[in-house]
């Protein structure tokens, strides 16, 4: 069964950027896949990456071991002041504990981006930072990254369901690109 992890959101719980990985992680479960989400108040949970530290938390442990048997990866941030949020940034560097495995990083794992920020400008710059953190720790980004203008776009009501027909159509293809084993248009998953 293919094993997708979602890292991302605010401290604000049901924050843009966690209610669009969630989604893209539901889609993927429907899918057949096994789904795990690591939100903003898990996020908060890990002390500042250390790497000198030997010693980790019950949440980071969790967190890393994911990662490691993860097939794919979501990551979703705010556009914070033209970049990733420090919530997220912390989760991904605590990453470098998988440097030295078999399979480091995000080692041959399509990883799908996710940005929700005030603003274009915010959303295209802080969606390139995380493709170029995504290569640098070489993941492969999926050729879909959704970025979302919390300005001009509710993609969900008051609720949290996805109201917006386009962004869930972005949602149902990003999901795809991630179910795909990098390199080979057939993974055996239903296509959603």
């Amino acid at each position: 069964m293919t094993r997708v992890v979602g890292i991302g959101g605010t401290l604000r719980a049901g924050s843009s950027s966690e209610r669009l990985a969630r989604a893209v992680l539901d889609r993927c479960a429907e899918a057949g896949a096994d789904v795990q989400m690591f939100d903003g108040l898990h996020l908060a949970k890990l002390p500042h990456y250390e790497p000198g530290t030997p010693m980790r938390y019950d949440a980071e442990r969790v967190l890393v071991d994911a990662v490691r048997q993860a097939d794919a990866i979501v990551i979703a941030s705010p556009g914070y002041h033209g970049g990733i949020s420090g919530l997220v940034k912390n989760a991904i560097d605590l990453l470098e504990d998988t440097a030295r495995d078999d399979r480091p990083y995000f080692d041959g794992r399509p990883v799908g981006l996710i940005v929700s920020a005030a603003g274009w400008q915010a959303t295209g710059v802080t969606l390139a930072a995380l493709r170029g953190v995504t290569h640098a720790m070489r993941g492969w980004p999926t050729p879909l990254g959704l970025a979302i203008n919390s300005v001009e776009q509710r993609p969900f009501d008051a609720d949290g369901v996805l109201v917006d027909a386009a962004v869930g159509s972005q949602i149902a293809t990003l999901a795809n690109q991630l179910l795909r084993p990098v390199g080979n248009a057939e993974s055996g998953l239903t296509q959603i």
